[in-house]
């Protein structure tokens, strides 16, 4: 019973570690590639 109640036990630890270990997703990457674009032209501008 121990040994089941430890493998819940780290399986709950491991999930919680990789859901805050996520990387970006799409739409935040095009975010950044849009807000990025946005800063070269108006570098270019000035």
């Amino acid at each position: 019973m121990r040994k089941i109640a430890y493998t819940g036990i780290i399986m709950f630890c491991l999930a919680i570690t990789l859901t805050g270990c996520r990387e970006e997703t799409t739409g935040e990457k095009v975010e950044d590639a849009v807000e990025s674009a946005a800063d070269d032209v108006e570098d270019a501008v000035d």
